[in-house]
């Protein structure tokens, strides 16, 4: 390939949260199905979600909740658009074909959440190696985007692909008794990690070790970015930890939203931030939430400094978004919360006006 053919500037430039949002991309729900039920996708699920999961393992989500979380995307991005953002989509993927690797075999999940497998630092866009064998082929619905902005001049990378063999899993894994250390259920066989187990504030990159997230994932990705950033692994008070953003999310220079319990203690590097507990989630008990806990509303998008993205019945939010000086976006979303993420998970920030700085 010729060298004007691959570009000369890159397409892909984010180091924050909270930049002004260019372009994203938002995924999408059609075809989802729920994957097989096994352990490691069991572990960060409570109780009662174990149980739908188990029982509907390999079906497709509801034709009517697709459809609703379908018109809240779109929703989304007829706001994002409005706010001059370059909205970029998948092509949607019938996820209840078998696909496998020598030692397992697995149907897929979703093309949902370009947050959990698309992880772009600076120039550089990464995509996750997942621990889930549900989402060994995650990133397919993306690869026509990604070659676009690798041939823009955008960096690409690829973390190794994993075996998902049985060594990776914690054959004996239980639920740890209150006040334990956590105990993932996956082991240090090999590098894995979600891309939403990461959250960035400039030079410094914020990480958790997570049932989908390992050290040897987060160690792959600190010398794969390199010295212009620093990593920190921080501990928080979860249960079932799966990705950090509906426990850390930093808003803004200087302004971070915190999950009221399960950081009991804020992580140094934000001691001269002005730090505010989430307000109570509003979501009715009755709503179902396949794959999440109430606190997802923390999942906001910062569409810029002053401008979050909020669910449109999420009035506590949208206070705290005003008291605060920024102004909320409001979209409805509720029916998309019910696969597991909101506006936060349901996008991958491609391209963010900025430059590389330090803000702690």
């Amino acid at each position: 390939m010729s060298e004007s053919a691959l570009g000369t500037g890159s397409p892909v430039r984010a180091y924050n949260e909270w930049d002004p949002l260019e372009e994203v991309i938002v995924g999408t729900v059609d075809g989802a199905h729920f994957p097989p039920y096994d352990t490691v996708t069991a572990a960060p699920l409570s109780p009662q979600q174990r149980q739908v999961f188990r029982e509907r393992a390999g079906q497709p989500f509801p034709a009517d909740e697709i459809a609703a979380a379908r018109d809240e995307l779109d929703q989304l991005v007829e706001i994002l658009k409005n706010h001059g953002v370059r909205v970029r989509r998948p092509d949607p993927r019938d996820h209840g074909q078998q696909f496998g690797a020598p030692g397992w075999t697995s149907t897929g999940l979703y093309d949902a959440m370009p947050r959990d497998l698309l992880l772009v630092v600076g120039e550089h866009i990464i995509e996750a190696p997942m621990a889930w064998r549900s989402r060994y082929f995650a990133s397919s619905a993306y690869r026509p985007l990604l070659k676009e902005y690798f041939r823009a001049g955008a960096r690409w990378s690829a973390a190794p692909r994993p075996e998902l063999s049985d060594e990776l899993y914690v054959e004996d894994w239980t639920d740890q008794p209150e006040g334990e250390p956590f105990r993932s259920v996956i082991t240090e066989f090999e590098p894995t990690f979600d891309a939403a187990d990461f959250i960035r504030c400039g030079r410094d990159i914020f990480a958790q070790r997570s049932h989908v997230t390992n050290m040897m994932g987060i160690e792959w990705v600190r010398r794969l970015i390199g010295d212009d950033y620093r990593v920190h692994v921080v501990e928080l008070a979860d249960d079932h930890p799966m990705h950090i953003d509906a426990s850390l999310m930093p808003l803004a220079p200087g302004k971070l939203l915190i999950h009221p319990d399960r950081v009991p203690e804020v992580p140094s590097q934000f001691k001269d931030w002005e730090v505010r507990e989430a307000p109570s989630p509003v979501i009715p008990d009755g709503h179902p939430l396949y794959m999440t806990s109430k606190w997802i509303n923390m999942n906001v998008l910062m569409l810029d400094e002053t401008h979050m993205l909020v669910e449109a019945q999420d009035r506590p939010m949208h206070e705290l978004a005003e008291s605060w000086g920024i102004t909320p976006v409001p979209c409805p979303f509720r029916a998309f919360n019910s696969f597991g993420g909101s506006f936060h998970c349901a996008t991958t920030d491609v391209r963010r006006r900025g430059e590389l700085r330090s803000y702690l």
